[in-house]
């Protein structure tokens, strides 16, 4: 394996272009080649960069002044805030080979996943080195420069993170300011972190300005549309981690499943807005200049879930222009986010809140609507048409039924009883029947009362990055967006859905809906599905073979284990998989209405035959590649060989 140290330092040169440079410099501290200097087919061989990017800041400019509390961060000489932040490459070793897109990815709370969303590689690999770390090596066949820049600053130092600039705030608005976190825990325990993770990592950083003020308020719930009940101060207390980040202790325990939330005066404010920041520069400065180590033609970016909120938020406080007014990003794909954005340019902002219990804010959609209020606003109003970027927005059937997502509003009216029209740049997609992240097969019963859904969806997504590619490339139009509308009933009121009577499985109905804030108060949004079959199976949007064809019924939502408490709400991001009988007696005997197994299909062939079939479909229609049949038909092997053996 070859391996060499290089330092580059980039320094700031005595002009006008480097004084208005965002990125003042690049360190890469270590290149190497990875994958054993396999060749990936025309590609050839793949690099990996690891080092810092150092920013600097000019709050005067225009396009720095939506960051919250950047003219309260400490200047340099140069009178611009400087921050640095992790950064991590992987390229062609001939960059020449590449296809010269710069491919960025928002990491997920310091955690890269590229590799394991589109390569198939094992999840939770920080340094990607071994043949194996890279998985099927699709990225690397088509070319791409992968790109990671670290934009928060509370994270573990192995993980992917951002120094950023901490906020010097006067005392009387420290007095003000008061900051809410939820709690959530899946099991009985003493003290809990400030955080809505169960595992509580990563957990808010922000400790009290006076842990014993009697102002502070800590209030529990079972559901979010609860009434908030007050614990009394007496019975609860800060206490401090081994990390030193705060954390809650609780006469009497935390109780797993309810909805706890803390509202105190903090300290250590940070400018997280300048997270945003760097992934404009970083791209800017890659896409623009010639003196510095990494260059690309254009430029993408993907985020999913909490980075695919990020992505919203990005667009929306205009960080797709930098401080030169250029576009930024070519491409913009936030995936799974639903029309939630998040908390991620605020005053002591939690940047990794699961955002479950944050309620969705206006505007939903690209373009400009208004509001309940009169307020009118739009995702993409910031921006001249030459700056907005080519979007596909991929959402699961989670994020239609989570309740901090409301992905439906992303393409009806706020009141939700209309179908908006989609601007000409942008494609929506819902992944039919699928949970927010695929779970493995055979399925596996976690936190849910059912097993967690197994759909696939990696295939599909190979085929929208081609997709996304051809389109902003060579203006090649992209497969047409799929997704329930208001106007063919295929997306209707949660209360309406007709889920079948399926022996021991909770009725949806009784799921609560989304939160919105209007006129400053949190309240009720509309709360609109994707409409199901006989079987409870999605009847739109992007179905793969395995739901077009299917051994099961596959859902965005997963009731609470009694185990985890609270059973009567839904378990955050988990979908179910409800499989059907093997035979027509063993259903009769169950009581279930749906079709088994034996009546749909009379050979494990004639299955396996309907679902090559449903793939070319798709394959036709470009929402699947040729070179994934295989995959597809070996995949759906195993399922019904799982299925036929198990049964419900």
């Amino acid at each position: 394996m070859k391996s060499r140290v290089q330092l580059l330092v980039l320094c700031v040169l005595i002009n006008a272009s480097s004084i208005s440079a965002e990125v003042t410099r690049v360190i890469i501290a270590s290149q190497t080649t990875v994958a054993g200097g396999q060749s990936f087919g025309a590609t050839g061989p793949y690099e990996k960069l690891v080092g810092t990017i150092e920013f600097a800041l000019d709050p005067s400019n225009s396009h720095n002044a939506r960051i919250v509390d950047l003219k309260q961060a400490q200047r340099g000489d140069d009178g611009r805030v400087h921050f640095s932040s992790d950064l991590f490459i992987l390229r062609p070793v001939d960059t020449t080979r590449g296809n010269g897109v710069l491919l960025f990815e928002v990491v997920n709370r310091g955690r890269k996943g590229l590799l394991t969303r589109f390569n198939g590689a094992p999840a939770n690999t920080p340094d990607p080195s071994a043949p194996s770390d890279v998985g099927n090596g699709f990225l690397m066949r088509e070319g791409y420069t992968l790109v990671s820049v670290g934009w928060e600053f509370d994270l573990d130092p192995s993980l992917m993170r951002a120094d950023l600039p901490r906020a010097i705030l006067p005392n009387q608005e420290l007095l003000v300011h008061e900051l809410s976190v939820t709690i959530l825990v899946n099991q009985h325990s003493s003290e809990a972190a400030l955080s809505d993770s169960p595992g509580g990592r990563p957990p808010s950083h922000y400790p009290p300005a006076d842990a014993s003020s009697a102002t502070d308020k800590l209030t529990v719930r079972d559901s979010y549309w609860d009434t908030p009940v007050a614990i009394p101060r007496s019975k609860w207390r800060f206490v401090t981690a081994v990390d030193g980040s705060p954390r809650l202790a609780l006469d009497g325990g935390f109780e797993p499943g309810r909805i706890y939330e803390v509202t105190y005066r903090a300290t250590g404010a940070r400018v997280t807005g300048a997270g945003l920041a760097a992934i404009r520069d970083a791209a800017s400065a890659f896409k623009y200049r010639a003196d510095l180590p990494i260059r690309g033609r254009r430029a993408y970016i993907f985020g999913a879930s909490q980075s695919g909120r990020f992505l919203r938020e990005f667009l929306y406080e205009g960080f797709n222009a930098d401080e030169q007014d250029r576009q930024v990003y070519d491409a913009v794909w936030p995936h799974i986010a639903g029309a939630a954005r998040g908390p991620f340019n605020t005053r002591f902002a939690t940047t990794t809140q699961l955002s479950f219990f944050i309620p969705t804010r206006f505007p939903f959609t690209d373009s400009v609507q208004r509001d309940a209020d009169g307020k009118q606003d739009g995702i993409l109003s910031v921006y001249r048409p030459e700056q907005q970027p080519k979007i596909f927005y991929t959402n699961t059937s989670v994020e239609y039924w989570g309740g901090g997502r409301a992905a439906a509003l992303t393409h009806t009216s706020p009141d939700g009883k209309r179908d908006i029209e989609l601007q000409p740049n942008v494609r929506i997609y819902l992944l039919a029947g699928t949970q927010h992240g695929e779970a493995a097969l055979p399925p596996t019963t976690t936190n849910g009362q059912q097993p967690n859904n197994p759909t696939p969806q990696a295939a599909v997504m190979r085929a929208f990055l081609r997709a996304l590619h051809e389109w902003v490339s060579s203006s090649t139009r992209p497969p047409d967006s799929r997704y329930p509308r208001l106007s063919d009933k295929t997306l209707v009121p949660a209360a309406e859905i007709r889920f079948p009577a399926i022996p021991g499985i909770p009725d949806p109905k009784r799921i609560t809906g989304p939160g919105g804030v209007v006129n400053g108060t949190v309240t009720l949004l509309p709360y609109l599905v994707p409409a199901v079959d006989a079987d409870g199976n999605e009847r739109t949007g992007v179905r793969v073979p395995e739901l077009a064809v299917p051994l099961a019924t596959t859902t965005g939502w997963n009731f609470r284990a009694q185990a985890v408490g609270n059973p009567t709400t839904i378990y955050p991001l988990l979908g179910s998989y409800i499989p059907f009988s093997r035979s027509r007696a063993e259903r009769e005997a169950r009581g279930d209405p749906r079709l088994s197994i034996e009546e749909r299909y009379g050979t494990r062939e004639e299955y396996l035959q309907k679902i090559r079939t449903a793939a070319q479909q798709l394959i036709r229609s470009r929402y699947l590649l040729q070179e994934d049949l295989d995959n597809v038909i070996t995949r759906a092997s195993a399922h019904w060989d799982y299925a036929t053996r198990s049964g419900p």
